[in-house]
Parts: structure tokens; sequence; C-alpha cells
């Protein structure tokens, strides 16, 4: 049996009552005082994740904006040095090879966090399709990463790293900065996976704990607490935050998993345009939506979903859902087929919860309004 990989800052989430499972082949904490609690107090005060399980791949050379380009359905070359965005990778069918966030440091400095699933699946596609065009390097390994998420997040980090901390704490979301930790780069972003003001810091692993070690101590006056993934879960889906493998995935296409935001079709040719620009033309069968439940229940993935004036009739299935713990309500996102996908007042869906048929509505997202 392989042994589960540790991050940079396994001891310190051991040491502060973390409960670990096998995420990815890594041993990462799932909570620590429990789901809703954590939940809340990144809502109302500040967290950190441990998201070191994250995978790094580095694009270099003076044609690195251009293969980069060729990659994501969005628009790189539209940034500026200092700026990111989100964007999907797709294959030449339009589906889903990863979603990532692209942090553009020059024009041939190109740094990408590609999710843990992904990491080695993401790297050899890189690879394949633009190492003729430019450096393609994995540094995954490299790097441990830190989420800073939460309202008093902006005073931690200005705490912790007073040289230039106070200046990134009031960048606008999506930029970044990379800063010098006793002779290390760190990259610094105003990126998350929560809706919250927070940070994500990219950390050499030989600094990784000393890192920690300044946020901990700057937080302490903010109550500071590390949070496990169950709650970065459920904070990701009440802002309608994708989850790959579960919302998007080889199947599903930008278009219909409500990305279509980030599909730049204007732009020079990418892998997955031609597909995309068909699916477009041709109408799409299903769309990724919010529900809620009117009736009680929790609808969980795999549940089937069916028309409300017809039970009988199969319209969807749910791919994410939980019990939201800002709004007190069941929520959920659903893959339904054109047109019941459509909001309306009167229009109900019936989700088959263990037997029982409950009625759900489809609702405007994200479901919670920051």
């Amino acid at each position: 049996m392989t042994e589960l990989r540790k991050t940079p800052f396994y001891e310190p989430l051991a040491a502060a009552g973390g409960r670990f499972i096998d995420f990815f082949g890594w041993k990462m904490p799932v909570q620590f005082e429990g789901i809703i609690e954590e939940h809340k107090h990144v809502r109302e005060k500040v967290g950190v994740f441990d998201v070191s399980h994250m995978g790094e791949i580095v694009l270099q050379g003076p044609r690195a904006l251009e293969a980069i380009d060729k990659l994501v359905v969005n628009d790189v070359a539209a940034l500026e040095d200092g700026q990111a965005l989100y964007t999907p990778v797709c294959q030449p069918d339009g589906g889903i090879v990863d979603d990532v966030i692209v942090y553009r440091r020059a024009v041939d400095d190109i740094f990408v966090c590609v999710n843990a699933s992904n990491a080695d699946k993401d790297f050899r596609w890189f690879h394949d399709n633009v190492s003729d065009m430019c450096e393609v390097i994995n540094r995954s390994d490299d790097y441990g990463q830190l989420a800073l998420q939460g309202p008093a997040a902006p005073e931690v980090l200005a705490a912790a790293l007073p040289e230039e901390g106070p200046e990134i704490a009031a960048f606008a979301p999506f930029r970044h900065r990379t800063i010098n930790f006793e002779g290390h780069d760190v990259l610094v972003s105003t990126t998350g996976y929560t809706g919250e003001k927070g940070f994500e810091l990219y950390i050499p692993n030989p600094v990784a704990l000393k890192v920690w070690e300044r946020l901990a101590a700057a937080g302490e006056a903010f109550d500071f607490k590390p949070i496990g993934l169950g709650a970065r879960d459920t904070l990701r889906l009440e802002m309608k935050f994708c989850l790959y493998g579960n919302d998007i995935d080889e199947t599903t296409n930008p278009l219909e998993a409500g990305l279509n935001w980030t599909v730049k079709l204007d732009k020079a040719d990418f892998i997955g345009k031609d597909a995309i620009l068909r699916q477009k033309e041709e109408g799409l069968k299903r769309k990724l939506v919010g529900i809620k439940m009117i009736d009680r229940g929790i609808p969980r993935p795999g549940y089937v979903l069916f028309a409300g004036d017809d039970p009988e009739l199969q319209v969807g299935r749910v791919v994410s859902g939980t019990q939201s713990p800002t709004l007190g309500e069941a929520i959920a996102l659903a893959y339904i087929d054109v047109p019941h996908h459509k909001r309306g007042k009167g229009r109900e869906l019936l989700v088959d919860i263990r037997g029982r048929k409950r009625r759900a509505k489809v609702v405007k997202t994200p479901f919670l309004k920051k």
C-alpha cells in the first residue's frame, strides 16, 4: 500500500486536531471543530486552508503567452503582468480537461495552478500540446500552498508580511505579486474558493512552515483558525464555484456548465474552439443550474430530478448538494435538460430522495449574494 503524502503543514494541522482523510493520495484535513462551525468562521472571521495538494505548472520562454492561450478558453493575452484569471482547459471536442487559475508573471513566464486530481494529467496535456512552443515545467512538488480566507484576511496578511503585505492586502481580486521571503520567491494572490476576501500563497517548501508561523502569529488577534476541506466544499457551493470531478469533467463543456463568461471566441484559435462554436450554434441540451429544496430533504450528488408536472419524466441529475450553513436551506447544482432548467413562478422539479420525490425549484446563482 502506497503511503499517503503529507504537506509541509501536516504537523501544525495535526496538532490543531485535524481529522485527516486520503484525498487523491494526500493526507489532508477534512475538518477540525466541525464543518458548520468552520464554514461560519470563514464567513464571519478568518480561516486558513492547506491546499498544498494542488498542482503548479510553469510555462516559460518567448512563446509562453501564445502557448497558454492555445491551451485555455479565456484570454491570457488580455491580462497585464501581475493579473490572473480563471479558465477551463478543453479537449478538441469541448470537454473540460481541468479548470485552472493562470497567473501572468511576465509575457514569457506563466504560472498555472491546477487541480490536485489532475496535476499529472494536466502536465502531460500541456507538454503534449505546447512543448514545441515553450518550456513546460511541473513544479507541483516544490510548493506548499495556503488559502487565507475571510473578512479579516487582509488584516492578517498585512500583519504577517509587514513589508509588502499591506499593499497586497489592498489589491483588487485576481491580482498577484511575487515577494522575497528569506531568499525564496513566494507568490501571493488575491484569489480564493470561498467568495470571501482572501489570498492564496504559493510558498517554496523550504520556507513553508516559517510563512505558516508568521500567519498564525499575526492571526491570533483575529481568531485565526485552520479550516478543513469539508467547509471548503460547502463554502464554494454557496458561491456556485464548480468542483472538478463533480460539476465539470471531460464529458461536460464550458457552455452547459455556465462558464460561457470564460470563453473568448473572438481570440486566436485555441483547443476546443471549433467544438464550442458548434455547440453554441446548435444549442445546448442541458445546463448546470442551482436548485433549492421546497420540501424537506438534502439533494445529494447522483439524485435524479423529474419534471414537476410529470413525475415520470426524468430531466436531470444532482452533481453537488448540501445543507447551506449560511442560508439554512438545502441547495444543489444539477444538470437539467433544456427547457426544464428555466426559472419561473410556479415551476417546480421533483428530486428523488431515497425513493420519495420531494419538491424543489431552480434559483438564481450564486446562492449567497456577496
